[in-house]
């Protein structure tokens, strides 16, 4: 039965976590991934068929200290490098990728926290961070002109603090997060991050989300009615693009690591399906699908673009870690072209692999008992998060015209 979705409803806000593990090394947190990985997958299929929110093993993921890896060793976290962060996501991605998506905005704030945040925001949102509290978001706005056309607005509350208002989409994690930051603009029209408590009076998160792909990251409507907010709830956040940081690399490096887990969870199902089910072409002459010369040539070519997937990703990470170490204007714009790349390509592997699936697989992979489908579905749909057609634009004049990209959080 095909998965409908169901009449939007507000949820309530998740209850206070009652504390979470907290990962010591690069190492520790690549075990973690992987055990929680294994589990993830199982019922993956299940829960984007019927669009099932995943809400025991959103709170699961957050309490295994995953969500805590990137808190500066000063805040106590392990302050993870960057090649370990994207393997992280990529792992959990090719598990579930609504579940490697969720935390892309969370990991996010954790940088913009670290890079222009006060003391005060430093010292208490890291160590929710390091308790298990989620950071959702409510960032994108649909009817606006382009992204910079930020509409939701702050304004000086009476008595103190200020008032929120505005309407979001896109808000993948905030249905089930403990706090939304939400950008907006402020009287001098500087974009800010407004940290919102989840059960803050005026916030309704609705699950609205009804794309064909990345079904349960409930990426739906976020409504702003004259939320208040103390001052200290509020981060200039422009500031992070006015000078060289790795803010906007961050962004995208974990956007790359969802689409190269997608590619390869694709990919295992598509050699699994080739070898036990597929049939040879008749003109092959050959007893197996495995055996057909044509099918084996064209594996080949999936493997081989997987594999360089998989290395421009780790690559961008090593990059991206010189970049945040010492943060100049030649090191960031390093790290936003290695990461530009390594967008590109998983682009479009994702979508190479996730066709050639049923390509090769042949009329019985299509069958909704395999829901092979959402492989294509999630990739599609999350590779349309930022144009790749412009990450081209970009390395290119970096390469032969020596011009560095923009920042902003796209590259």
């Amino acid at each position: 039965m095909s998965a409908v979705l169901k009449e939007p409803v507000s949820y309530p806000a998740p209850q206070p976590p009652k504390g979470a593990h907290v990962i010591r090394s690069d190492e520790e947190a690549l075990a973690v991934a992987r055990e929680l990985a294994a589990d993830f997958a199982t019922g993956a299929a299940e829960r984007d068929r019927e669009r099932r929110l995943p809400v025991a093993e959103l709170d699961r993921f957050s309490q295994s200290g995953l969500w805590g890896i990137t808190v500066p060793r000063e805040y106590g976290g392990a302050f993870v490098s960057n090649v370990t962060l994207a393997e992280v996501i990529k792992t959990i991605s090719e598990a579930d990728p609504s579940l490697g998506q969720v935390p892309q905005n969370h990991l996010y704030m954790v940088e913009a926290l670290r890079l222009d945040g006060s003391e005060w925001q430093k010292q208490t949102f890291f160590q929710l961070v390091l308790q298990g509290y989620r950071f959702g978001n409510a960032f994108s706005e649909i009817g606006t002109k382009d992204v910079n056309d930020v509409r939701t607005r702050i304004v000086p509350a009476p008595g103190g603090g200020w008032l929120l208002s505005g309407r979001k989409f896109y808000s993948s994690g905030a249905l089930l997060a403990h706090w939304v930051p939400v950008i907006a603009k402020d009287p001098q029209d500087r974009t800010v991050i407004v940290f919102v408590e989840r059960h803050a009076p005026g916030l309704t998160v609705v699950n609205d989300w009804s794309s064909f792909g990345q079904r349960t990251t409930a990426s739906g409507t976020t409504i702003l009615d004259q939320v208040h907010v103390p001052d200290e709830h509020v981060l200039v956040h422009q500031l992070a693009f006015e000078r060289p940081t790795p803010m906007g690399p961050v962004a995208q490096i974990i956007q790359a690591a969802v689409d190269v887990g997608i590619a390869s969870a694709a990919l295992k199902d598509l050699l699994a399906f080739v070898r036990q089910q597929a049939r040879p072409w008749i003109d092959a002459n050959v007893a197996h699908g495995f055996e057909d010369p044509l099918t084996l040539h064209a594996v080949g070519d999936l493997v081989i673009r997987q594999h360089a997937n998989e290395a421009l990703l780790q690559r961008a990470g090593t990059f991206l870690d010189r970049a945040t170490a010492e943060p100049t204007e030649q090191t960031v714009a390093e790290a936003s072209i290695a990461v530009a790349e390594s967008k590109a390509l998983s682009a479009e592997t994702v979508i190479a692999i996730t066709n050639k699936l049923f390509e090769l697989g042949g009329t019985r992979s299509t069958l909704e008992s395999f829901n092979f489908d959402r492989h294509w579905r999630n990739g599609r749909t999350h590779t349309l998060h930022d144009p790749a057609r412009w990450k081209y634009f970009h390395v290119g004049n970096f390469f032969l015209n020596g011009v560095n990209p923009p920042r902003h959080p796209w590259l």
